[in-house]
């Protein structure tokens, strides 16, 4: 496929509902997944009604959910956002993951998606998460942090502006990934954790920042006509329903534990000439 879109790129402001999204259950490997949060291991059985519940919340707002077998070999598969950027309706990059015991994720995953998606590899010495990309409209967000560097950042530079999309570079000096601090409701509005990540990083790229009360509040997924809010943040779903978001409360305790949010637990592809988040 010719990587150079035929007109320019013009988005809708609101991030649109995904046409089709990938999940993966944790496996029993899952108890052995990379964490850094003080609680211990996550517990399988209860992982496993939590994401049950996600998928459910993913089919209401009218999303295809391609349930993807989960992988025993891989504690922290479950976490699909991280193997892959999807730049638009047909394109996906392939990420190599900053942590090497995740990069086996991206070769599992790769054909599953290749029905779906052209696909296009980050090649070493490029390190990239997709939990460090957050797309705004026609902007992609990229956190340069312990799991990405600059390297992976220009090639997926070098794969995104010839379809239309503008990278821009933020440096993320606390947690794991850029979007552990910062999600998008629109193309011009996000919520900040701003403990984590600086408002006035955000504020200088011209956005409309919210803060959040809670840490865990900083990663929720925005659909056209709904915000999914982990239950762990009550504070921030009051606040977004207050501004007259919908929101919908998602329990995902037992992904917090593996350092996960909403976004991690699947990939999503956009309709034609919508996006998502």
């Amino acid at each position: 496929m010719d990587c150079y879109p035929r007109r320019p790129v013009v988005v809708p402001p609101k991030p649109a509902t995904p046409r089709r999204a990938w999940v993966r259950a944790p496996g029993d490997a899952y108890v052995d997944c990379l964490r850094t949060h003080p609680e211990g291991a996550p517990d399988v059985a209860r992982a496993l009604d939590e994401h049950e519940g996600y998928v459910r919340a993913l089919e209401d707002a009218g999303v295809e959910v391609v349930r993807v077998p989960a992988a025993e070999g891989l504690p922290d598969a479950c976490f699909v956002e991280d193997v892959a950027v999807v730049l638009d309706h047909e394109v996906a990059v392939l990420t190599r993951p900053g942590a090497p015991s995740r990069r086996l994720e991206v070769a599992d995953l790769a054909p599953r998606l290749a029905a779906s998606l052209v696909l296009w590899p980050l090649r070493a010495a490029a390190t990239l998460d997709g939990g460090d990309v957050l797309r705004l409209g026609a902007r992609l967000l990229v956190g340069r942090s312990r799991r990405t560097n600059r390297e992976g950042i220009e090639q997926l530079r070098g794969f995104a502006t010839p379809r239309g999309l503008e990278v821009v570079e933020v440096e993320v000096a606390r947690g794991l990934h850029l979007k552990s601090a910062c999600t998008a409701l629109d193309a011009h509005t996000v919520v900040v954790d701003p403990d984590a990540l600086d408002p006035a990083v955000l504020e200088r790229l011209d956005l409309t920042v919210h803060p959040v009360p809670e840490p865990l509040g900083a990663n929720v997924l925005a659909f056209e006509d709904r915000v999914l809010v982990s239950a762990a943040a009550p504070r921030t779903a009051d606040g977004l329903e207050a501004r007259g978001w919908r929101v919908v409360r998602i329990c995902v305790g037992e992904f917090h534990r593996g350092d996960g949010a909403l976004s991690c637990l699947s990939l999503r592809q956009p309709p034609e000439g919508g996006w998502s988040v």
